[in-house]
């Protein structure tokens, strides 16, 4: 058979599916596409707002309220009425940062995933991409309160996804082209390349192949000869 590496560069994804599995797969240099990269980047980030978002206030209403309880109570000195103070404060801070960070952190995940999978899937960005999957998110979120959540959690994650996907659509058109976009037109230009490649090396090897050939024409016409 041939030589590993020697065929034909795989062709280019044709279905949702084979398109849909590349976001998941790392490419020749050991490296997840831009799209995976980017939805991690945005777990954490929004991991980090949330948190920020729940344990700033909490941290501030802790501390407020240690104060004002702790108007009859005595200290060794000020420095320890301080630091038991922002201790009670920053308990508050892990507690509520916590349960905003992880909230705020698999909403952002779970509908980061499914815009860029119908995205990759249908080959295309538009606005229905993200407002589908804030509905879906709002409704997974919301399953639980019964039929009158599932519908409020639709309506909530729609009309988050709408704006959201504006946003990025508007960024997108500043950039000239989207991520899907860029990468179909990378995933192109390397396939060109690959096929080249393959092109020059199989032309090498039949001029090679043709050359021996005619070698061991002629030597076969000379021993004939001496014969």
């Amino acid at each position: 058979g041939a030589p590993a590496g020697f065929g034909p560069p795989a062709p280019l994804p044709q279905t949702g599916w084979e398109r849909l599995s590349e976001l998941w797969r790392r490419d020749e240099r050991q490296q997840y596409p831009e799209e995976t990269l980017n939805i991690a980047k945005s777990a954490f980030t929004a991991g980090l707002v949330g948190w920020l978002y729940g344990g700033l206030p909490a941290f501030v209403s802790a501390r407020k309220a240690f104060i004002e309880r702790s108007h009859g109570e005595l200290f060794q000195n000020r420095a320890d009425a301080v630091q038991s103070a922002h201790r009670a404060g920053l308990r508050s801070f892990i507690r509520y940062g916590w349960r905003w960070c992880w909230r705020v952190t698999a909403f952002t995940t779970i509908f980061n995933v499914v815009s860029t999978g119908l995205s990759a899937y249908r080959d295309k960005t538009t606005i229905s991409n993200f407002a589908a999957a804030g509905a879906f998110t709002g409704a997974l979120f919301r399953m639980h309160l019964g039929l009158q959540g599932l519908v409020g959690g639709i309506v909530f994650g729609t009309a988050f996804g709408i704006p959201a996907g504006g946003l990025l659509m508007a960024m997108y058109g500043l950039a000239g082209e989207t991520l899907q976009e860029k990468r179909s037109r990378e995933r192109r230009e390397l396939y060109e390349q690959k096929l080249a490649e393959w092109q020059s090396r199989l032309n090498v090897t039949e001029v090679l192949g043709q050359t021996e050939n005619n070698a061991q024409g002629r030597s076969e016409m000379k021993r004939a000869r001496e014969l």
